[in-house]
């Protein structure tokens, strides 16, 4: 086991369909088992590294530890009908061009830009769209910079698994600092910017700061936050503690700071064996000492952490170490959504019990939420109208900040896990739906220019579709 130390770090690793039958740790799996990992890690992406592997994974409980699972490609993340398609051309030993083709083929079929984020939520500005942007919610834009669009291991229930697939059309990503700058400038409602990916903190120190400099120096009086989305904290603390430049990433981010911005670190932690290293520690107490706020956020996982007693160890660890739990997600309705996804009442029961065993420093985590096409939607529970059992539902966040904390109602479902599974309990619609028609409506009409501010104007901030972008 490989343990901290503070001048070397250990050689970073990465273990992938090339090598993952060498790791010493593999040989106590079947053939068949190995197989399987082979097959599925030819369709969805597979990436991991000596960290994960040595210092996250309990060995003796494979194939059923979480942090296995999560980094490993179970047979049941594609369909019965995708696997069989895939694993029969492996077995036939078919050319690379025959392998990528029916792979390319059956991610086509996964949902791979849910939500419309690809075609409809790229803003438009000067006449130009801003590729590797999105800008969903009026506070809040979403940057792609291109040197970030890996991780240093790729979780398996990744919603933006598209993003490393090799598809080039499923892609986001942006060099253009300079257009985000000046549609920053141009949009006076935005004052936060997310870098995300893949992982933004796998670029180098001077790369991140080439974008984020930028920033700062333009002067930007509306823009108060920068928040950094990441999964290093848990699958390679060594990028906070001695990584060659991490002194300089330290002093990029204290910089931050000095010039009046919040620095927020979106950090993905998705079950307490992650937060258990002595790396994970000290690299938690440096983003600390460098000003960084560190807020947590997963999704809730069939397989890896569907249990409240995990959510609620996880979210006192946290909170123990100076984090704030920050929201508990729904899996999203793509990639191996089917294999991760549990019933939205189920979800509910998990976090309710869970946040119950949590002091009032732990509350701040909000959930079970989805961020679906009108906005995020947070389950309330269930109640009876009418002698009719009921889903109880509000936005969180909403393409129209009008929606945000109305309540609405669905049937009850016991098997839902995504919106469009559930039926309104009232009519025929849920409120927002003919609103939400009319923004895709107005997306289709000729556009001139740049119309947000026309559309802002016209609707006293309602955001239109094209402009918009999913967090």
């Amino acid at each position: 086991m490989t343990t901290l130390n503070e001048n070397r770090p250990p050689p970073y690793q990465t273990i992938n369909l090339s090598n993952f039958r060498t790791l010493p740790q593999l040989q106590a799996l079947t053939e068949e088992q190995k197989f399987e990992i082979e097959v599925v890690g030819n369709v969805l992406p597979f990436k991991t590294n000596n960290y994960v592997v040595e210092q996250l994974i309990d060995w003796e409980k494979v194939p059923g530890d979480p942090g296995f699972v999560l980094n490993f490609p179970q047979r049941g993340m594609l369909r019965p009908e995708h696997f069989q398609e895939m694993a029969e051309v492996i077995r036939k030993q078919a050319g690379r061009e025959v392998l990528k083709n029916v792979a390319n083929g059956i991610r086509w079929q996964l949902n791979p830009h849910p939500a419309g984020q690809k075609e409809l939520n790229v803003p438009l500005f000067n006449e130009h769209q801003l590729e590797g942007v999105q800008h969903k919610y009026q506070q809040t834009v979403l940057f792609f910079p291109s040197q970030g669009q890996t991780c240093h291991a790729y979780c398996t229930f990744c919603f933006r698994w598209p993003q490393f697939v090799g598809l080039k059309e499923l892609k986001f990503a942006s060099r253009e600092i300079e257009l985000l700058v000046d549609y920053i400038r141009d949009h006076p409602m935005i004052s936060d910017v997310l870098f995300t990916g893949g992982d933004p903190l796998i670029m180098k120190a001077e790369r991140l700061a080439h974008y984020v400099d930028a920033l700062l120096d333009a002067n930007l009086e509306n823009l108060s936050r920068i928040r950094l989305g990441t999964k290093a904290l848990a699958y390679w603390p060594y990028r906070f503690i001695n990584d060659p430049d991490t002194d300089d990433l330290l002093r990029l981010f204290e910089r931050i700071r000095r010039a009046g911005k919040h620095l927020a670190i979106m950090a993905h932690f998705n079950h307490w064996q992650e937060l258990g290293t002595p790396a994970a520690r000290e690299a938690i107490r440096r983003l600390r000492d460098a000003g960084a706020e560190v807020r947590t956020q997963s999704p809730l996982l069939r397989h890896i952490n569907d249990d409240a007693q995990i959510w609620s160890r996880m979210w006192r660890t946290q909170v123990t170490l100076g984090m704030i739990p920050y929201y508990m997600f729904v899996v999203r309705d793509t990639g191996a959504q089917h294999y991760f996804g549990v019933p939205l009442v189920q979800a509910h029961d998990i976090f309710r019990q869970a946040y119950q065993q949590l002091s009032g420093l732990g509350r701040t985590v909000r959930g079970p939420s989805l961020s679906a096409n009108p906005g995020k939607v947070e389950i309330l529970g269930t109640t009876v109208i009418d002698n009719r059992k009921v889903l109880m539902l509000r936005m969180l966040q909403g393409r129209n900040p009008d929606w945000v904390l109305k309540p609405f109602f669905a049937k009850y479902s016991e098997t839902a896990t995504w919106l469009d599974e559930l039926e309104p309990a009232f009519g025929d619609r849920f409120f927002y739906e003919d609103e939400l028609d009319a923004m895709y409506e107005k997306q289709l009409s000729p556009n001139t220019g740049d119309p947000f501010h026309e559309f802002e104007s016209e609707h006293s901030g309602l955001v239109p579709l094209g402009h918009l972008g999913h967090q």
